[in-house]
């Protein structure tokens, strides 16, 4: 098994964000089945393997490096493209392709659609993100009704929803960083997640959707956005709500009535198995033995398939087309 470097920009609070903690989850279970380190390219960090550094050992070709950082996967994998690379894709919509020889893993559905129509010839693996189970319902007193993460939230949540939900009920909002998320989400009912403008704005997609399935994992109630890979595992009115709903009335009706509610709506345990650690580690161990077998076909054969280039899509076009004519005018 080859050794596998998470390429991270950094690690500090500069970094910090929901890619960056899903990525450091991800290494410590490959570890469980071959060697693996974090290695930063942007700062140099004590006791962390720095690219600039590890590019001049030999015998690379043991290695595999992982590409996570969205916008930066570009330059990185021009720079890595004699070496054994695999893109960690979480958001989607990047506007970049990838060669065949980058294998891909994806942490949604939503994101391995994306990639199999953007990259048809390309390795793709679906490895969702690991919930870890410091995430659970501790089934005690909440004291918090309604819980909102400022980070990600829409102009309509913070400004016009929340505002009018602290007259009737005890919401709180989170503007910074929590150490222990876990033990919030189990004093809160309710999580409000609304990122879909957040997303739109940046232009590009949501990738997982980390906080609402924790706060589910935890027994809260969600009122949600479903894009992107949210849709994963969202299921609105059964296991959550949809928020943003029409008007705000409607909105605040259904959030009052969901703090009296008895049966809340919430995502089972059943539905969470499958981002536990004891699903994922099977699952990435047929991802780590595969991988270990493209890189060594790659170094005895090349990429014979034709992809999906612009050039190609025009021909192929212009042939069916005409083809098409032909048909009319001889049945004419």
């Amino acid at each position: 098994m080859r050794n596998i470097y998470f390429l991270l920009p950094g690690t500090g609070k500069r970094y910090a964000c929901g890619g960056l903690f899903a990525e450091l989850k991800t290494m410590r279970l490959v570890q469980q089945f071959c060697p693996a380190a974090v290695v930063t390219y942007e700062q140099r960090e004590p006791d962390t393997l720095f690219l600039d550094d590890v590019l001049q050992r030999p015998n690379l070709k043991d290695d595999i490096f992982a590409v996570s950082w969205g916008f930066h996967v570009p330059k990185l994998v021009r720079r890595l493209q004699h070496q054994h690379v695999v893109y960690h894709a979480h958001s989607s919509g990047y506007g970049f392709n990838l060669p065949a020889d980058v294998p891909i893993l994806t942490v949604s559905r939503n994101s391995l659609g994306y990639w199999g129509q953007r990259c048809p010839n390309g390795l793709l693996f679906y490895l969702p993100n690991y919930i870890s189970e410091d995430f659970v319902n501790l089934h005690q007193s909440r004291d918090i009704d309604v819980l909102v993460q400022v980070r990600k939230s829409s102009e309509y949540l913070l400004k016009t929803l929340v505002p009018a939900l602290q007259s009737q009920c005890r919401v709180v909002c989170l503007d910074s960083f929590v150490d222990n998320l876990a033990a919030l989400f189990n004093r809160s009912k309710i999580y409000l997640y609304d990122s879909a403008e957040y997303w739109a704005l940046s232009g590009v997609s949501e990738g997982f959707g980390l906080p609402p399935m924790e706060a589910m994992a935890c027994g809260c109630q969600v009122f949600s956005s479903v894009n992107g890979a949210l849709a994963d595992y969202l299921d609105p009115g059964f296991n959550c709500q949809k928020i943003g709903v029409y008007s705000t009335a409607y909105d605040i009706e259904r959030i009052l009535a969901a703090l009296s509610n008895s049966n809340p709506k919430r995502m089972t345990p059943e539905e969470l198995q499958p981002y536990r650690m004891e699903h994922l580690l099977p699952r990435l161990a047929i991802i780590v033995e595969e991988l270990n077998y493209f890189f060594d076909h790659r170094a005895k054969h090349a990429s014979n398939i034709p992809g999906l280039a612009k050039p190609r899509l025009a021909r192929l076009y212009w042939q069916k087309l005409t083809a098409k004519v032909r048909q009319k005018l001889g049945q004419g």
